[in-house]
Parts: structure tokens; sequence; C-alpha cells
């Protein structure tokens, strides 16, 4: 008997689960109420990169006299990044539609909605369709968070979703909130020569991250002209005009007293899941009191054959994490679980921030070990040793390495520099696979790369 998946959510983990199911035999329908990609993935993610792309040429250009050429100053065509980013998402967007449709998946637009253990009503432009399932996946995604203190325009207060495709360029912008989200943020709008001001809550910008890590990037920040508010939390974010003359400004309020004026703010403080209309209740699916649905080692929520998978599952709000839950219920659902079938562990994900330096980080982290008591040896290569690095004058960050001092094997790392999204990949596998400093030292890798600082913190 052919087993009935239907999963709510088209983002990288519905899209996961269901090109694999599909392959191993299942009849699977996606149902996606905004875009198949995901929201979260072609509104938020390609687009915010694809414009910190075009920031980071537009950076480069202004020290092109480091490189023995003359001085450049481009002027950005909003026009011309507009089409860019739309044409990379509907590029995608396609990619992602032709895929599932070759594998026999059907697409349904609509918002679904559970009516039992194994029904399903899905709403769409046709009409209200009930489905039955033997197992369903929630996949859908997560929305930027909104305060009460605060009501976001689309003109002037922005969520991130707000932000692109541009509608103009900010000439002044204050930035709430400084993780991973809100420094690329700052990035972005200083590359593209806005004022920026950064509201940290605590006293350093990624407050989860490496001090060390945080301390490289909050110097090019300030280096860059980046005002930084550190220890204050925002408590308004109100438009006014000035009495002066009569200019329209965007006023954010601190617990502290201070306030920071500029033509644009935006909100970056994390995210919700949404769940709020699945009524999941119906489906006997529990969730907890911040709306994520608690998953097992299998993406498994408190139904046996209901998965979640995804930002809902309050797991690592990353794409990469979702796409390979996204494959790993396909696989327990289709009975691959019994065979070749490795859990997921999230301790070993690689993620990285695309600010300019790059940083990147998996596994153990060096705070965390000291803090549990843990011995450990960290080694620690500065870019400004590596030739490459001096070749594309870019000598900013280094590469640091945490092992076990007893048997080599790589615990971590960190790497703060230019195409650390990259590098951090080997350092992923290493921890994955439970490899040894050894096996980087003995590899032999390219000269000159950016990629040998791995083997000399490897040493």
């Amino acid at each position: 008997m052919t087993t009935r998946f239907v999963i709510i959510g088209g983002g990288p983990a519905g899209n996961n689960a269901a090109t694999y199911a599909a392959r191993l035999g299942a009849q699977v329908t996606v149902i996606e109420r905004d875009v198949i990609g995901g929201a979260a993935h072609l509104w938020d993610c390609i687009p915010s990169k694809t414009m910190i792309a075009t920031g980071g040429a537009m950076s480069f250009s202004r020290r092109l006299e480091v490189m023995g050429l003359e001085q450049s100053d481009p002027e950005v065509d909003v026009e011309g990044l507009t089409s860019r980013i739309e044409g990379i998402k509907h590029h995608m967007q396609a990619d992602t539609t032709q895929l599932l449709t070759s594998q026999g998946v059907r697409l349904i637009r609509g918002t679904a909605r559970f009516t039992g253990s194994h029904t399903v009503e899905v709403a769409g432009a046709d009409g209200t369709e009930v489905l039955e399932f033997d197992a369903a996946l929630v996949a859908t995604g997560s929305r930027p968070r909104i305060p009460d203190w605060c009501s976001p325009d689309g003109d002037r207060i922005l969520t991130t979703r707000d932000c692109y495709p541009p509608k103009v360029f900010p000439e002044s912008v204050t930035v709430v909130g400084s993780g991973v989200t809100g420094v690329e943020f700052v990035h972005m709008f200083s590359s593209f020569g806005a004022d920026v001001t950064l509201v940290v809550s605590r006293q350093q910008v990624l407050p989860g991250k490496d001090p060390e890590v945080a301390a490289v990037l909050e110097d090019d920040f300030l280096q860059r002209g980046v005002k930084l508010l550190k220890g204050a939390r925002a408590t308004s974010i109100e438009r006014v005009v000035d009495d002066a003359d009569g200019t329209e400004r965007v006023v954010v309020s601190c617990d502290d007293g201070r306030v920071v004026r500029s033509t644009h703010a935006v909100l970056a403080i994390g995210s919700v899941p949404n769940t709020g209309d699945l009524d999941l209740a119906a489906a006997g699916v529990e969730v907890d009191g911040g709306g994520y649905i608690p998953i097992d080692h299998n993406c498994v929520t408190s139904q046996l054959h209901i998965y979640a998978a995804g930002d809902v599952s309050g797991k690592l709000p990353l794409s990469s994490v979702a796409s390979m839950q996204g494959r790993k219920v396909a696989e327990r659902l289709m009975g691959l679980h019994q065979r070749d079938h490795r859990h997921l562990d999230y301790d070993k994900a690689a993620s990285a921030i695309f600010t300019e330096p790059e940083i990147a980080d998996v596994g153990l982290a060096e705070a965390e070990a000291f803090a549990s008591g843990r011995k450990i040896r960290v080694t620690k290569v500065p870019f400004s040793a590596t030739p490459k690095a001096l070749i594309n004058a870019d000598s900013r960050g280094f590469v640091k390495i945490i092992s076990d001092p007893a048997t080599g094997v790589v615990l971590g790392g960190s790497i703060v520099g230019r195409h650390a999204a990259e590098l951090i990949s080997v350092i992923a596998l290493a921890v994955t696979a439970n490899l040894k400093v050894t096996d980087i030292v003995e590899s032999l890798l390219v000269h000159p790369a950016l990629s040998e600082a791995l083997a000399e913190a490897a040493e």
C-alpha cells in the first residue's frame, strides 16, 4: 500500500522531505500558501545575501587602491539590483517547482489546517479540499517577531522582510537587534553608504558567539563609522516630524534614556513560528508556550505519524538544518532508518554570518568548553600569516581549531575572514567524521590559498 504523505510548507524542509519520499515510492502532496521554495528562504535569506554581495562589491571597490588600481566609487542602481534579486528568486522557485513536479509530487496552493489526526483541510483559490494522510510533516517556517512596543509600517519602520527589494536606500538607519540577522543588516546598509547605529542589548555584538570573533566584527564596524549602543534595549520606535525643518525622522528610545534619530529603523529581534493557524490540537500535536512543536531525534512530534521540521521545530533556524531534517523524515517514513540512518546532531551544524569579514563556526565553542570544565586544545592562526590573504589585500580575521588534547580529534572551530562560510566546511567535515587534527595537517592543500591557515591551525 502506497504511503500518503502530506507536507504543509514548501520550504527547504518540506521540499527535501517531498523529493526523497517521492523517490522512495510515497504519494506526496505539498501544500504551500506563499511561495514554493519557502517564504523565509526566498523572501529573507536569498534577497538579503544578494544585497550583501552587491554591497560587498561596492565596499571592495572603495579599496581598489591597495590592489594597484585607481579608486572607484560606484553608485547603486536600485532598479538593476531589484531586478537581480527578483531574477534569482524566480530562478530558484522555478527550479524547486520543476524538481518537485518531476518526482510526481502534487503541489497545492492554499492554507492548511488539521481537522483530525489523519485529515487536513486546504483552502485555496479553487475552494476547499480535505486530504487524508498516513503521515504528515509540518514545515511552515517562521516570520519576523514584532514586539508590542513597535508598529512597523513597511516605509520607515521596517521588519527584515520589508527591506528587499529595496524601495530606497536609507540615508541613516538604526538596527535594533545585534544577533546574526542584525549584524548582517548593519554590514549591508553601511556597505551601501548609510549612517548606521546598532542597538546592542548586551556588552558585545553576537552575544552567543566567541568574544574574539565578536571583537573582530566590532572593530570593523567602528572603522566604518557604525555607532554601537551597548547595554541598551529599545523600548519604542516612533515616526516624528522635526519642528525645525519639517524633516521626518524615526526615533528609537532605549531603556537607559538614550535616543537615536535616523531616517529608518529595522527590527531584527528574532522570529516566531507559523503554527497558530494550523489547529494542531485537532491532530493531537503538542505545542510549547512559544508556538514551537517539540520533536524527538527523528523529528517526530507527540503524534508518531506527524513530523515537524525547520523553524517550527525550535531547533537551529538554518536552511541547511531544515533541509537535512526533511531528508531524515523521508528516510524514517520510508523505512530507511533501519539501515544507514544517522540521527541529526545539531551540535555539529556549521553556521555562517555574512558580514565583512565573514564569520563561521561549527561544533564545540571555546567558551562552552571552559564553562563545562572540559579540557581542550585551542590553536589559532591569523590570516595575516597566510600569503593568499596578503595577495587579496584582506588579512582580517583568523582560524581557530578546538581539539581534544588526548586524542587529537577535532571538536570545533571558528573562522573570521574572507570566504569563512566556505572554509568552515573543512572543519565541519572533521567534526562530523571525528577526524583528527593530523588528518587536516597531512592533507595536501592548495598553495597559495586561504585554506592553508586551516592546516597551520591544526599543527
